[in-house]
């Protein structure tokens, strides 16, 4: 390779003979970096035997360093054999160049939220078409129980119900804990200690029972159904049911958000239990409230009705969770990297989803005195 810098009339002229490819790569920089400032330049490729992307990917990226140093490098004479791989790379070059972000204005914060609405539309949207085909479903395998996949709905209830018990019992025991623990740390100092057992049934039983049991429920299975159904439409075995004309709504989405449903209420209750039992012993131990006493203080003070409250959001958390879960599974691409990201954008999605139901159950119940 040789590389000659000459100059006419002020204007450098760089002529490249030979053979410009990888080996020549560090060469041929050292010796572009040697070029004059000039307002225009000229790059004569005539004499150019030999090309590879290498060669070609240097020749356009030394252009584009000049011409923001401001030198206009004309790249001129480029022999037919080279110049389609130049405007292959020129190509890249250009379709792998970030795009340059507008300047934030208020027009440009303005089109961010009205696109961002407009997404949260639409994915609203999606949802609710999900709960249509779920509800469509059920109604038929209720009309035809011949089509209703039975075994699907019985294995999914020991997976995402039987199988979570022991989390969902240790951190409600836990929380029945350190709600005792921390209650009456604040009532001591008034002499109000008995009332921690009222503390922490109203707590427990109205709202963190089942919100808490529904977090985590979040988190396992809604990323479990991502997982499962996302895996399934890469590998295109859902085209493949469809192909044997076998219903995936029917196969894959009821019989997961229906054992939800029905497994949810389960394990709400099982929370409660266990953080009301939480609580007793921490309050036998921290403040000497004997069991019969913490028994006696929840019965005659807390109202059942604490426990319908409670218990009444566990379906609608199951719906949320289920739907969020499939229809995330089933917007998975053909690559790990979309899997990956459905998942991870179903756990958060379902957890905020669920906080925020909850929220308004509570101004709900709020209006209407419960």
């Amino acid at each position: 390779m040789s590389i000659k810098i000459g100059t006419t009339a002020g204007r450098p002229e760089i002529e490249i003979s030979g053979s410009l490819g990888l080996p020549e790569l560090e060469q041929a920089r050292r010796r572009f970096a040697q070029i004059p400032f000039a307002p225009h330049a000229t790059l004569d490729l005539s004499a150019l035997q030999r090309l590879d992307s290498a060669g070609a990917w240097l020749l356009l990226t030394e252009q584009a360093r000049l011409r923001q140093e401001g030198t206009d490098l004309t790249i001129a004479s480029v022999p037919p054999h080279a110049l389609p791989l130049v405007e292959v790379v020129r190509a890249n070059l250009e379709r792998a160049e970030p795009a340059t972000r507008p300047p934030l204005t208020v027009a440009t914060l303005l089109d961010r939220l009205g696109r961002q609405v407009a997404g949260a539309g639409a994915f609203l949207r999606d949802l609710l078409g999900y709960l249509g085909i779920f509800t469509a479903r059920l109604l038929g395998a209720l009309r035809r129980p011949r089509g209703f996949h039975l075994t699907s709905l019985v294995h999914h209830c020991e997976e995402v119900g039987l199988r979570a018990v022991p989390i969902v019992a240790l951190m409600a025991f836990l929380i029945g804990v350190v709600l005792a623990f921390q209650g009456a740390t604040q009532l001591r100092p008034f002499g109000a200690e008995i009332f921690v057992v009222e503390l922490i049934a109203i707590s427990i039983l109205r709202e963190l029972g089942i919100l808490l049991t529904a977090i985590i429920v979040a988190g396992r299975t809604a990323s479990a159904f991502t997982a499962a159904i996302g895996s399934m439409k890469m590998r295109e075995e859902i085209d493949a049911m469809q192909t044997l004309r076998i219903d995936p709504a029917s196969a894959l989405i009821l019989p997961r958000i229906l054992a939800l449903v029905i497994t949810l209420p389960i394990l709400g209750l099982v929370a409660d239990l266990s953080g009301l039992l939480g609580g007793a012993l921490m309050s036998w131990a921290e403040l000497g409230i004997s069991p019969a006493m913490f028994r006696t203080r929840l019965i005659e003070g807390v109202e059942p009705i604490h426990v319908v409250v409670g218990l009444v959001k566990a379906p609608v958390f199951a719906l949320i969770i289920g739907i969020v879960g499939c229809r995330a599974g089933m917007q998975v691409g053909n690559s790990a990297e979309s899997l990956g990201r459905m998942t991870s954008s179903a756990v958060v999605t379902a957890i905020f989803a669920v906080i925020v139901t909850d929220a308004l159950f509570s101004i709900l119940f709020a209006q209407v005195g419960l």
